[in-house]
């Protein structure tokens, strides 16, 4: 099993020194998935929510999330993120979202783009919960990763 680097030498947690960490450039990309109701799947598609513009509230939502990540998800370090961007898709049944997170530094922002895909996942439950309830996310995923020591990685399709 790999070293856990959140784990001192006494086990207890802590955040990871990175400051002899060379910076690079570095990018994270994530998806995940809102399967929702036909009635309710017309209405963003249409522009027909009473709350709003449904897209461009999710993709603020997302991004603001990415920039809060340290201060959801313990031992994450705050970043000087250089570009989050969140891109959505309509599908048969929902909705596909997706976040790219750069920065040049010295620690990767996989979970910043998880964070940004989540929040913008449920910001769009949110906006849309009047008229489907059952709605459900899923498929929340790291897509691929570039930079930093370990290098490039891409998920299995």
């Amino acid at each position: 099993m790999a070293d856990l680097t959140h784990l001192g030498a006494d086990g207890a947690a802590h955040m990871v020194d990175v400051s002899a960490k060379a910076d690079t450039a570095r990018e994270a990309v994530a998806e995940g998935r809102i399967t929702m109701s036909a009635e309710a799947l017309e209405a963003v598609r249409a522009g027909n929510i009473k709350k709003g513009d449904v897209l461009g509230t999710a993709r603020i939502a997302g991004i603001m999330a990415a920039k809060k990540t340290s201060e959801l998800i313990p031992l994450c370090h705050p970043l000087m993120l250089s570009k989050i961007a969140i891109a959505f898709e309509f599908e048969d049944h929902g909705i596909r979202a997706q976040a790219r997170v750069r920065l040049n530094g010295p620690t990767g922002v996989e979970m910043e783009a998880l964070t940004a895909v989540s929040v913008a996942l449920l910001t769009l439950y949110d906006m849309a919960k009047a008229l489907d309830k059952g709605m459900i996310m899923s498929g929340i995923r790291l897509l691929a990763k570039s930079g930093g020591r370990s290098g490039d990685w891409h998920a299995q399709p």
